[in-house]
């Protein structure tokens, strides 16, 4: 797997995560699941970042989704 597809499965993660743990909160439960979806989506951020030399800037992101849904298709 190349550093973009790290990137992209660890944002589309912590993007779930994000209302898991809204919803623990509301509903007075412990976001654990919610938690440890945050914490692998970021450990695969980090891992992308720390694969390609001098990481990603803002605007390779979107290239990094149009690149790895490509490769899908």
């Amino acid at each position: 797997m190349t550093p973009d597809h790290y990137l992209v499965i660890g944002v589309i993660v912590v993007a779930m995560a994000i209302p898991g743990i809204f919803a623990a909160i509301r509903d007075n439960h412990a976001p654990r699941l919610a938690a440890i979806a945050l914490l692998v989506g970021s450990g695969f951020i980090a891992a992308a970042f720390n694969q390609r030399p001098g990481g990603y800037s803002f605007e390779e992101i979107p290239e990094a989704f149009v690149n790895v849904f490509a490769t899908f298709l």
